[in-house]
């Protein structure tokens, strides 16, 4: 039989023995010139594997007898012809018909699955299959089952019904088992999800390589970029466990006046790379004061005229109050917060883009141009090294504060060093990097942040004795503002003096400053005497005393030309207080109204608002001169464009009374250079607002003038 044909019986043998042995043999002889497909190497092997039933083995004797007898019947031709022709004739009509009514069969359940109305197939249990098992062509790994048993296959009588090998027996009636036999329905594949599944993967697959290839070149014109402000240098010659860390100038924001050529050595185990080797001092600020190169000569009787570049290498949010604008339940209220917020990657990312665009060559040159002569560069102690788990970034300022200090160089200005935070905190305010408690010489790790400040100055007193910075550093800062009315004042005293001796020792030329701690300039009298190369450090404000910024506009003028004068004086006596005595910090506020400027969200004592969630310091009432409901701080944080020429002559005055007063000391450092939005704490915004003398050492005013009343300029602010 031919694969593709299906010629067996559907229906029992007959009873007739007659019938029956006529049409066994018919069968024999057919069953002798064509086998079935089931013949194949495989099904005969499934054969073998079964067992035959009682019936099977019946059927299979009376095959053999029917083989016996055809042999007979080939022997004797002549009288079996013609009984032989007339009963093939019998069996081909009876044949016939049966394939007719197969056919009839067929064709009505093809019109009904026509007929019938077209749904989506759907998944059916397992039992609803009964015995019938539909098997999957390719997955011949599993097990196959059949459908009908080895004898009826044995005995021819088996219909190839499924595809790969599958049969059904004809004793069967079923019309589940005929359906599956005669004309199964196809299974209706549904490739829809493998589809989508792919598809997918595809468009994922080419965002990825566009994206990549996006990076790529980004990075790749990126490095073109910076290789262009590397001056051609050769991106191998960073050592590999150099690269992207300080020493990798590929890394750098900024490349602008460093030496980009790579070196590791090291100077108090801190890095020079970024230095050029030479250096020139023989530049002066202006014509009042000598170059570099020159000696200064006594504070004196030449006092310092500088200004501090706060806010940049430390931040301070009312400074800068763009970094800490979010959203309050964040807690971002100084550095430490906002670097723990940001991460250690956009840290360093948001805290470069500021170094090196919030101060550039351009301030120091104009900081020279206002007659200035000195600068104060704050920084604070992770430019030298982080400890435990601080996340503020570490070491990028340090190349900054190099680089700043050879724009000083430059244009002739000499350089007050001033560490502004402490490993610790030595006051616990914001601008020393973390706000809150004081663990410097205080609490469980007093001890060791105290001897952590002596290390880091250890290090930077060596990098600074070197020949290069003997003439710029006039002045070397141990730690600003440490809050000595919460911390024991001997404890204080002796840090001080333990870090005098070592940066002494290590080589440093220019004077010691230490900071008064708050105590009264009365109170360090008859302290660490002896050293004329030591300076005590003052900082002085009306508007963080509620018994100051009280006072009247003209008030506030009386009191820096009076008071500030004689505490002055008094300080740098003797016999009644320490000796040298510098201003290293003032400003021209007569409020405390300025963004974030007591902290952030705080509020402030100009209008009662300032909540620091302690009873005892709290300010919840007004202190404007009215000290009632007309203290408003809108016009305070005004622009300066918008200053009455009263309010103008005012702020001058009471800038330039405190210039005169301080020069009675060893100079002054106004706070601060520039800030984003608060112009009385800016020089630059300042001396464009015309309250400011344009040049620091010609005034038009000092404190042996009379002090005006300023009538028609309100008390509770200005108009």
């Amino acid at each position: 039989m031919a694969p593709g044909e299906s010629r067996s019986s559907s229906h029992r043998p007959r009873d007739s023995s007659g019938r029956k042995h006529q049409q066994k043999k018919r069968r024999s002889r057919e069953q002798g010139s064509r086998r079935p497909a089931t013949d194949s190497g495989d099904n005969r092997a499934e054969r073998r594997s079964q067992t035959l039933s009682a019936d099977a083995l019946a059927q299979l004797n009376q095959g053999n007898t029917r083989r016996h007898r055809r042999r007979d019947s080939e022997a004797r031709p002549d009288r079996t012809r013609d009984r032989e022709r007339d009963r093939e004739r019998d069996t081909d009509a009876d044949r016939e018909a049966r394939r007719a009514r197969r056919e009839e069969r067929r064709e009505r359940r093809k019109a009904e699955y026509r007929d019938a109305p077209k749904e989506r197939p759907k998944r059916v249990q397992r039992e609803e299959y009964e015995d019938v098992v539909y098997e999957k062509p390719r997955r011949d790994h599993k097990k196959k089952k059949r459908v009908v048993s080895g004898a009826i296959l044995e005995e021819g009588r088996g219909s190839r019904g499924l595809r790969g090998g599958g049969w059904s027996s004809s004793d069967n009636n079923s019309i589940e088992k005929e359906y599956l036999v005669d004309d199964p329905p196809k299974p209706v594949k549904k490739p829809k999800k493998l589809w989508i599944c792919l598809g997918v993967c595809l468009v994922l697959l080419i965002i990825i390589i566009v994206v990549a290839v996006v990076v790529s070149k980004n990075n790749a014109n990126k490095d073109d970029s910076k290789t262009v402000d590397l001056d051609g240098q050769d991106k191998n010659s960073i050592p590999m466990q150099w690269r992207g860390t300080y020493l990798d100038p590929w890394s750098w924001a900024d490349t602008t006046d460093f030496n980009v050529t790579f070196t590791d050595q090291m100077v108090g185990d801190l890095p020079v790379m970024g230095l050029y080797a030479d250096w020139d001092d023989s530049t002066r600020a202006n014509d009042k004061v000598p170059p570099l190169d020159k000696a200064w000569g006594s504070y004196g009787s030449r006092p310092a005229r500088g200004v501090n570049v706060g806010g940049w290498l430390n931040l301070e949010p009312f400074i800068t109050p763009s970094l800490f604008n979010y959203d309050s339940r964040l807690g971002i209220i100084d550095e430490y917060t906002l670097c723990k917020h940001l991460g250690a990657r956009k840290a360093a990312e948001v805290l470069e883009d500021h170094y090196k665009n919030f101060v550039t060559e351009q301030t120091f040159k104009e900081i020279a141009d206002a007659g200035l002569d000195h600068v104060r560069i704050p920084f604070n102690y992770w430019a030298v090294e982080t400890y435990d788990d601080d996340p503020y970034l570490f070491r990028t300022s340090w190349r900054y504060l190099l680089r700043g200090i050879e724009w000083a160089r430059k244009y002739g200005l000499r350089v007050n060093l001033d560490v502004h935070g402490l490993p610790g905190s030595q006051n616990g305010w914001n601008h020393s990097g973390r706000q809150g408690s004081i663990n410097w010489l205080n609490g469980t790790n007093g001890a060791t942040n105290a001897q952590r400040s002596l290390d880091m100055h250890d290090r930077l007193s060596k990098f600074f004795a070197q020949d290069r910075y003997k003439n710029i550093i006039a002045f070397y800062g141990l730690a600003n503002e440490p809050r000595m009315t919460e911390l024991s004042v001997p404890d204080v005293v002796g840090w001080t003096e333990q870090a005098y001796k070592l940066v002494k020792q290590n080589g440093v030329k220019g004077i010691v400053v230490f900071g008064d701690g708050f105590m009264g300039l009365g109170n360090w009298q008859g302290r660490m005497t002896g050293h004329s190369d030591l300076a005590l450090d003052v900082h002085q404000y009306v508007i963080f005393n509620t018994d100051q910024i009280v006072f009247t506009h003209k008030k506030k003028v009386e009191y820096a030309c009076d008071g500030w004068t004689e505490q002055t004086e008094q300080s740098m006596d003797t016999s009644t207080g320490y000796g040298p005595t510098l201003f290293a910090e003032w400003s021209q506020a007569d409020t405390d109204c300025a963004k974030y400027l007591t902290n952030v969200g705080w509020g402030n004592r100009w209008t009662g608002t300032y909540d620091t969630g302690n009873s005892s310091t709290s300010v919840l009432t007004p202190r404007c001169p009215t000290e009632d409901t007309k203290c408003d701080c809108d016009a305070a944080n005004g622009d300066a464009s918008g200053f009455s020429s009263a309010y103008k002559q005012f702020l001058q005055m009471f800038a330039e009374a405190q210039m005169h007063s301080f020069e009675k000391g060893w100079g002054w450092w106004y706070w601060t250079w520039d800030t984003e939005s608060a112009p009385l704490w800016s020089y630059k915004k300042g001396l464009a607002a015309g309250i400011l003398p344009a040049k620091a050492y010609d005034r038009s005013f000092d404190c042996n003038t009379t002090v005006p009343e300023f009538d028609g300029l309100p008390e509770y602010y200005r108009m």
